[in-house]
């Protein structure tokens, strides 16, 4: 017993008896996988503990041997090594120590600061919450882009995909969602898996920059990161964003991405001999990121309210949609954000092709205010996309005809919005309230961008509410358009 605390010390707890354990060695190791004979209870991941300190987390089980992802490795791992059970499986700390903090799967830092002190600690994998344990989606999650928020809306804890080619701006996307969260109570967990060291510091830098680390926590697998870090790095990310929801928080996570998580999965598969599928990916592709993403959901009030949110970003070659991981993420999601590459060629940005993209939650969750104003607006910009084909063709349209294009093109011009710019709802709101009334008609199309940026920027200070009446809404979005419209008329 120790007298000064008065508690019992492991002598006193101990007591003599037979005891087994069960000791194996490894047979080969390479390429980040350790093949090891000799531990007949092991299950399957299951931590081991080697001989010379590495770790491992247990993969296949076959008939006289295992396969081990090395979480870490030293040079002195080599055949012959002993390695033991540790009966535990792979944790990381979850809980607010770990916002604004660079972290790897493992919960190691990377950013240069001492481990993260949390209370908890999570298993990275755990099952998803049963259907009893959710709640329908109803509330709105703003990501600060127009023509998502207005078109494509999100909900808190819906799961929207996004997908386009490279280079199209996703991640840019998904850093404005995050950034946009900042005094809104959301907590985010940005997850990047194979990015270049170079992209994975800019996005670090691009979050602290506008103050977007301290309400979000990142976990990184570099490109040069072993495989298995790359495929425990969603899951690690997962099981923090779960903690806080489990705790009744909301909670926004971004998969980036879920194209080189695959990959590494993939690569673990075929290491280990696995039987290959469809371009060469392991039968149970489907079930990886299903097992993942379904763990994002709304919560009961019973179980807590709190809600995981998640920004699952998938890569095209030269637009094919109907590939096989993203028509596998489609199936599961629940819906998508399509960036198309002709849009950004042709200057329109966000380059989000509003035909292709759909949500099948977030209109049931959208802000009454919001729905009233966007209302007919996603048809009536899609029946613009098929009018403005005609005009290619140089022909004289009619009068009723032409308007529907003169106002659509008005539209997109309203929609675009530069990147790392996140726009507050009533900000949004003020653009599509003047659109609607036919404020901006009679503005030059060259100059509407600019027109509805000071408008923005006008409705950023005023006391606009989004509970007031349509009417009301209009009446004091007009008052801050015609001060702008006069200054651009005087000489």
């Amino acid at each position: 017993m120790d007298e000064a605390t008065g508690t019992a010390t492991w002598l006193d707890e101990y007591r003599f008896g037979l005891r087994f354990s069960e000791q194996g060695m490894v047979v080969s190791v390479g390429d980040g996988i350790a093949r090891v004979g000799g531990l007949p209870s092991a299950s399957m991941e299951e931590l081991l503990r080697f001989a010379d300190g590495s770790r491992g987390l247990v993969y296949s089980l076959e008939a006289d041997s295992l396969s081990a992802i090395l979480l870490d490795e030293t040079e002195s791992l080599a055949a012959g090594s002993e390695v033991h059970l540790t009966g535990r499986r792979l944790a990381i700390p979850a809980g607010d120590a770990l916002l604004g903090r660079v972290v790897d799967p493992l919960g190691a830092p990377l950013d240069g600061g001492a481990p993260p002190e949390c209370r908890t600690d999570r298993e990275l994998e755990a099952l998803s919450p049963p259907i009893t344990a959710r709640d329908f989606v109803a509330e709105p999650l703003y990501t600060g882009t127009k023509v998502a928020d207005a078109l494509i809306p999100i909900g808190k804890g819906q799961r929207q995909l996004l997908i386009g080619d490279n280079g199209l701006g996703k991640s840019s996307f998904a850093i404005d969602a995050v950034i946009n969260q900042h005094g809104r109570g959301v907590l985010c967990v940005y997850v990047l898996v194979g990015q270049k060291r170079s992209t994975v510091v800019s996005t670090i830098e691009t979050l602290r920059g506008a103050g977007a680390l301290e309400h979000t926590a990142i976990v990184a697998a570099e490109a040069t990161a072993a495989p298995g870090l790359k495929y425990l790095a969603p899951f690690a990310g997962c099981a923090i964003g779960e903690a806080w929801m489990n705790r009744g928080k909301d909670t926004l996570i971004v998969y980036d991405d879920l194209t080189a998580h695959a990959e590494a999965y993939r690569e673990l598969s075929l290491l280990l001999r696995r039987p290959p599928g469809r371009e060469a990916y392991p039968g149970d592709i489907f079930y990886l990121h299903a097992r993942l993403l379904e763990r994002s959901t709304k919560l009961a009030a019973s179980h807590g309210g709190g809600t995981m949110t998640a920004l699952p970003i998938v890569e095209t070659k030269e637009g094919e949609i109907a590939a096989y991981i993203p028509t596998n993420l489609i199936s599961i999601t629940d819906g998508q954000v399509y960036f198309d590459s002709g849009l950004f060629s042709a200057g329109v940005l966000p380059a989000i092709d509003v035909r292709k993209s759909v949500s099948r939650i977030g209109g049931k969750a959208q802000h009454p205010r919001m729905a009233a104003e966007a209302g007919r607006m996603k048809l009536d910009y899609l029946r613009f996309l098929e009018l403005e084909i005609f005009t290619r063709f140089g022909g004289r349209l009619e009068a009723t005809v032409q308007a529907q294009i003169d106002r659509g093109r008005l539209l997109r011009e309203i929609l675009q919005q530069p990147r790392l710019e996140p726009l507050s709802v009533e900000q949004q709101m003020a653009g599509l309230a003047a659109f609607n009334a036919g404020y901006l008609d009679g503005v030059p199309l060259r100059d509407s961008p600019s027109v509805v940026h000071e408008l923005q920027q006008a409705a950023a200070n005023a006391p606009l509410r989004l509970d007031a009446a349509r009417d009301e809404w209009r009446a004091q979005v007009r008052m801050l358009l015609d001060p702008i419209l006069a200054a651009r008329k005087q000489p």
